[in-house]
């Protein structure tokens, strides 16, 4: 039986190097806000330019400002494409840009950010 092309990573030994920040659990789908309000899922359109929140999954030995467990707002973009790994649980994790970390949170934070950027495809000329 051959392996699927993208399956994904199997994972034991995992760490961060340097001042590295890797995160999970960085949501791009539909959102419900506290108001009840539920946000259709806006990734790849313009109302989804904004920060996201994430939970910090490894910290490299050089990295003082965020733990494992934490929960990170990150500027929008500024985070690698997903990697998909199991080590016990499927997750897709992301490197994120260190230098646009905005906000750091010890619990889960409700992501109720909604952008103010216009969408380019609904203007008429």
């Amino acid at each position: 039986m051959t392996k699927a092309m993208f399956e994904p990573h199997r994972i034991t030994g995992f760490r961060a190097l340097h001042d590295n920040v890797v995160v999970t659990d960085m949501p791009f789908s539909e959102r419900k806000l506290n108001s009840g309000i539920v946000l259709l899922n806006d990734n790849g359109t313009g109302s989804g330019i904004r920060p996201r929140w994430a939970e910090v999954y490894a910290v490299g030995p050089e990295q003082h400002d965020v733990q494992v467990g934490q929960w990170i707002c990150v500027a929008h973009g500024r985070w690698t494409r997903g990697v998909e790994v199991d080590d016990g649980v499927l997750r897709t994790i992301r490197k994120v840009d260190i230098k646009d970390i905005l906000l750091v949170s010890d619990e889960p934070v409700q992501d109720d950010t909604i952008s103010d950027a216009i969408n380019s495809a609904s203007k008429t000329y």
